[in-house]
């Protein structure tokens, strides 16, 4: 199944390219003023977790522990481990905690994903492909073969795919407005003032959400046209994955459908569906590199992820917003510039 593993880096690239979801390269005349400006958004991450971190539900612990999860010598009270630990004891705790609390963990102990979390999201979210996807990839990485083919099969039968980067979103997004950023975390070229850093912090986390076994699917159904049964499981789960939460996941279906389909004109339909999606992403990413300096934007985009759903509804409820149209252009017609948002939400 060439052409998966170009695709899936091709995404991804697009998405972490947006000065959004990567940190901006510091200007080698400016390193003061860059490390002041670092160390000021440090400190209003930190002020973020502690204003949180009393609370006993499940949905604001989840955004402090992400909050928390990148900052440097965190006192252990708010620490990522005592925060994700604390969100999943909290009532209402659902899949979305456990998929993080999968972080949770020491990889130089060779122990991550953090197994219990992975136990309970079996418990939680059966009807979740990537769970199974997600125990695909350590079954092939343990050498278990066959439980990695079961655990296929699960896949397929599933009723959806979530990685719960939508949930992720909105926990950070409540998260940060507990709180005004401080004059000091408002970067000089970001026009967009306090609403530009918030909505920077709050899609940093796609760059950081953990993902089930893409690659150790695709490894898997690479072989999958000279079997009869695993090409239909793998075809019945790509299905799946044209319908779900992330640009990933679709490229990933979507491409199962291009190499596996018997139809020519359902190999053609999934080729252009592919590149549809490339386009979608590469003008998201177009949006929010513009957002820290349109206020306006900005405020739109954490409005989208206080609104919940997937990564996926967000990124096309962005482009329709701004009429970005959801198909490629022809080869030679000219991008559309984003327009002015028509509402907010």
């Amino acid at each position: 199944m060439r052409g998966l593993r170009p695709l899936a880096l091709t995404l991804a690239c697009a998405l972490l390219a947006s000065p959004a979801l990567a940190a901006k390269s510091p200007d080698k005349t400016d390193k003061k003023q860059v490390t002041a400006h670092a160390q000021a958004m440090i400190a209003f991450q930190r002020d973020l977790v502690s204003v949180v971190a009393p609370r006993a539900d499940a949905a604001p612990l989840l955004g402090a522990a992400l909050l928390a999860r990148p900052l440097p010598s965190q006192p252990k009270y708010n620490d990522f481990h005592t925060l994700i630990d604390r969100a999943a004891a909290a009532d209402g705790a659902g899949p979305a905690v456990s998929w993080v609390r999968m972080s949770d963990c020491d990889p130089k102990g060779d122990a991550c994903p953090n197994a219990d979390a992975v136990a309970k999201l079996r418990e939680q979210a059966a009807d979740n492909a990537a769970v199974w996807m997600l125990q695909l990839g350590l079954d092939q990485r343990d050498g278990k073969d066959k439980d990695a083919r079961a655990d296929l099969a699960k896949a397929a039968g599933a009723k959806l795919y979530d990685d719960y980067t939508g949930a992720s979103l909105k926990a950070i997004a409540d998260v940060v407005s507990v709180l005004p950023p401080p004059a000091d975390t408002v970067d000089a070229a970001m026009s967009a003032g306090p609403n530009g850093v918030q909505m920077l912090i709050v899609y940093s986390v796609i760059s950081t959400q953990p993902q089930p076994g893409l690659q150790a699917t695709a490894k898997l159904c690479e072989g999958a046209a000279s079997d009869a049964a695993l090409k239909d499981d793998c075809l019945k789960l790509g299905r799946t994955l044209e319908w779900g939460s992330s640009p990933l996941a679709r490229s990933l279906g979507l491409h199962i459908r291009e190499v596996l389909a018997d139809d020519d004109t359902q190999r053609e339909d999934a080729k252009r569906q592919r590149r549809n999606l490339i386009w979608q992403v590469q003008n998201f990413a177009q949006l929010s590199t513009r957002a820290p300096t349109d206020k306006a934007m900005s405020q739109h985009l954490l409005a989208l992820a206080r609104n919940g759903g997937t990564e996926m509804s967000i990124v096309l409820a962005a482009l329709r917003d701004y009429s970005i149209p959801l198909e490629a252009p022809k080869e030679d017609a000219p991008a559309p510039a984003p327009a002015p948002a028509t509402s907010t939400h």
